[in-house]
């Protein structure tokens, strides 16, 4: 008769303390959900309480990448290194912006101090003149005194640097961008390396494919933009002359300029240029918002398909939002680069998020523009 005891596994000491395998995977699953909260927590307080940094530090990389194509592009032309070729188009920018401003300064500084007075006395016309429609009385009584529309504007300014504020804050900014976008665009590979060895080693050949399509995207926007931004400036600046409104070039460099930020700049730009144009005459300021209609239009239909074609497409929706989150947090620096913000989590979440975890081979926003 066997033993009844004989088929009985009585563990060791060492087993029955040794957790099960499905035991340790439950372990695991537990500490990397709480280890992922606690980052994404931290990554969120990093971008709540330095976000205006962290836009300033972007803001130097849209102008490394911008002066990276400069300089591959001089490369191209002239058998030169890369640094020679970075020097060549940071001294070809510093002589062509003092050149521009010798030239045109006493121009533009005579327009901005005369748009300064302007405005408030263009305010005060359409004032009196809605006075005098007893429809449109109530629509003049709402509108603030000049006095209190300065204050707010004095509120709202702070909000729209980058880290510093005030005129000085201003200067700061400007100097920071410059000096730390030469800085990258002088060492690129330092930085993104350095990046780079941050992340596990099996990952490391995609975070470089990551890295190499968001510069890509951007320097193609960044193209697109600038060539945008100079078309508006000189149409606006022409329409304006040949309308005859006064402050011309100064409003149409403003034009260009505020052209930076899509759907917002071009409405900021138009209202300084219809007053301005109201204090000739009526008929004036509706030719001007003809003509910054016209221009929009024919930069939205006509010459954004022909960019976008070879740059970046971006859904408007996506744009809109990303600069109502990031105005909503920062203010006018948050509107201003959203749209290039928008370019890059459209290449993070189609390339980490689509292709890699749900691995449908979409197009990034670059291959999207270039096939378009």
């Amino acid at each position: 008769m066997a033993d009844s005891n004989s088929d009985i596994h009585i563990p060791s000491r060492t087993q029955r303390q040794r957790p099960s395998a499905s035991g340790r995977g439950f372990l695991r699953q537990v500490v990397g959900f709480y280890a992922v909260g606690a980052l994404f927590v931290a990554l969120a307080a990093v971008v709540w309480l330095g976000g205006e940094v962290l836009l300033l530090l972007f803001a130097c990389i849209l102008l490394a990448i911008l002066l990276y194509m400069a300089s591959r592009k001089v490369r191209h032309w002239l058998p030169v290194s890369r640094g020679t070729a970075l020097a060549i188009v940071v001294l070809a920018s510093c002589a062509v912006i003092g050149v521009g401003g010798w030239l045109m300064a006493p121009q533009i500084g005579e327009q901005s101090g005369t748009l300064a007075d302007a405005l408030p006395k263009a305010l005060d016309k359409v004032r009196a003149m809605l006075e005098d429609i007893p429809l449109l009385r109530s629509l003049g009584a709402s509108l603030p005194s000049n006095e209190d529309l300065m204050g707010q504007m004095g509120s709202v300014l702070p909000r729209t640097g980058l880290f510093f504020s005030g005129l000085l804050g201003v200067i700061g900014n400007i100097a920071i961008i410059v000096f730390v976008g030469i800085y990258f665009a002088a060492q690129p590979r330092i930085y993104i390396e350095g990046i780079i060895t941050l992340a596990p080693f099996g990952k490391r050949k995609r975070i470089r494919e990551v890295m190499s399509e968001i510069a890509a995207t951007l320097s193609q926007w960044l193209a697109g933009k600038l060539l945008s931004m100079l078309v508006v400036a000189v149409a606006s600046t022409a329409g304006l002359l040949l309308l005859d409104v006064p402050l011309a070039l100064v409003l149409g460099i403003l034009a260009g300029l505020l052209d930076f930020v899509p759907y917002v700049g071009p409405i900021m730009a138009g209202v300084p240029a219809v007053l301005v144009a109201f204090s000739e005459s009526p008929a004036t300021a509706l030719y001007v918002v003809l003509l910054f209609v016209f221009i929009q239009s024919a930069e939205g239909y006509l010459l954004l398909p022909l960019v976008e074609r070879r740059t970046v497409s971006l859904p408007p929706a996506l744009t809109i939002m990303m600069q109502a989150l990031l105005g909503a947090m920062w203010g006018f620096a948050g509107v201003a680069l959203a749209t290039p913000i928008a370019a890059v989590a459209a290449v993070l979440v189609s390339m980490l998020y689509v292709q890699d975890m749900l691995g449908d081979p979409v197009k990034t926003p670059s291959e999207s523009g270039a096939g378009g």
